[in-house]
């Protein structure tokens, strides 16, 4: 079967560490990584039964999505400690297995400067290339999985938002945000079909018994996409792409052809896809709402950490050129928007899933 490359596969974080480069702008996921190492802890101490575990003399954790660090290192070294102590607390200190860890990311990550970075550890370390939407790895290898601010990307941006013949056609965005219903609705589509593949996956390469872990923004139940920071955020971004094509200094076709394969997910979605899949449990989710988050850090700091995330996507799309000029503008149109963006309402969802020990 032919794997068809996608915008998601094939545009990841900024590599490098320049001034635009995911490892100098990505503090807003650090503080993400950070606040969940206590979930973590709790998660591994009472939910992760070590007596039962196959493959004990290797333990094997992927974090999905690592980019190119640092926060991919702290969250791998707080899953080890937990398990570790564990081990410990359940009079198993000899038993305490090697650890061997998987960074994995789209194929054209930076891995270079990922593992260039790799901090002295005591645990095996190697890359993993491709789409968390398919399989990866070994029947029943993986112990625990973790990922964090990553499946909000979709696999691909809907093929009905750019079907000029189609209603959800989404002339003059780039996102869902103040979109036809149309649009959101092949939006949410995408998003339950790439969830659907993303558990299927996992759960052949999870033991049973194996836990995953994940942190991805949200949004409250029932809010809808204007309300919500990142929709605000992306439908400014998307603005500025049309007072460029209005200038001329874009073509407005381009800008009819270009959306964000990015979807924020809410509790209640998660819960039904889920359960929908059948081989988890969700073993716990908690919500941290946090309100206007999105101008946070004053504008220049938030369109720079946008950009981060967004300019291999959008440079493929329009060209380098504008990427100046665009971010100029977003800078501007984020500082007259703040008391939008405080509005706004964002949540970071972390997530607990248990692989089911008699399904699937």
């Amino acid at each position: 079967m032919e794997v068809l490359k996608t915008q998601a596969e094939s545009f990841p974080m900024n590599g490098g560490d320049g001034v635009y480069s995911y490892v100098k702008n990505s503090s807003l996921q650090r503080s993400g990584v950070d606040s969940s190492k206590a979930l973590i802890e709790k998660a591994i101490a009472e939910k992760l039964d070590v007596h039962n575990l196959p493959n004990s003399n290797s333990f094997r954790i992927v974090d999905l999505g690592c980019s190119v660090g640092p926060n991919t290192f702290i969250a791998v070294q707080n899953i080890i400690e937990a398990v570790d102590l564990k081990y410990k607390s359940q009079g198993l200190s000899s038993e305490t297995p090697e650890f061997h860890v998987f960074f994995s990311d789209h194929t054209f990550n930076d891995f270079n400067t990922l593992f260039a970075s790799l901090p002295e550890r005591k645990y095996f370390a190697a890359g993993v290339p491709g789409s968390f939407y398919t399989r990866l790895f070994p029947q029943g290898s993986l112990h625990i999985v973790h990922s964090s601010f990553a499946l909000q990307w979709l696999s691909r941006v809907p093929k009905e938002v750019v079907d000029i013949n189609s209603p959800a056609w989404n002339k003059g965005r780039i996102h869902y945000t103040n979109a036809p219903n149309e649009v959101a609705e092949a939006y949410s589509a995408q998003y339950a079909m790439d969830t659907e593949a993303f558990l299927r996956a996992r759960a052949q390469e999870i033991v049973c018994g194996g836990l995953m872990v994940i942190l991805v923004a949200g949004v409250p139940n029932g809010t809808p996409p204007s309300q919500a920071t990142p929709g605000i955020l992306f439908h400014l971004l998307g603005s500025c792409l049309m007072d460029m094509a209005k200038r001329g200094t874009v073509d407005e076709a381009k800008v009819d052809s270009f959306n964000l394969p990015v979807y924020t997910t809410s509790p209640q979605e998660v819960e039904a896809l889920v359960e929908k899949n059948g081989c988890f449990s969700i073993e716990k989710m908690e919500a941290v709402v946090r309100q206007g988050s999105g101008g946070q850090g004053g504008a220049n700091r938030t369109s720079t950490h946008i950009r981060a995330g967004m300019e291999g996507i959008i440079k493929e799309h329009f060209g380098s050129e504008i990427l100046d000029e665009l971010f100029d503008r977003y800078s501007k149109k984020l500082a007259d928007s703040q008391s939008l963006l405080e509005s706004g309402k964002t949540l970071q969802l972390f997530i607990l899933l248990k692989r089911n020990t008699n399904v699937c």
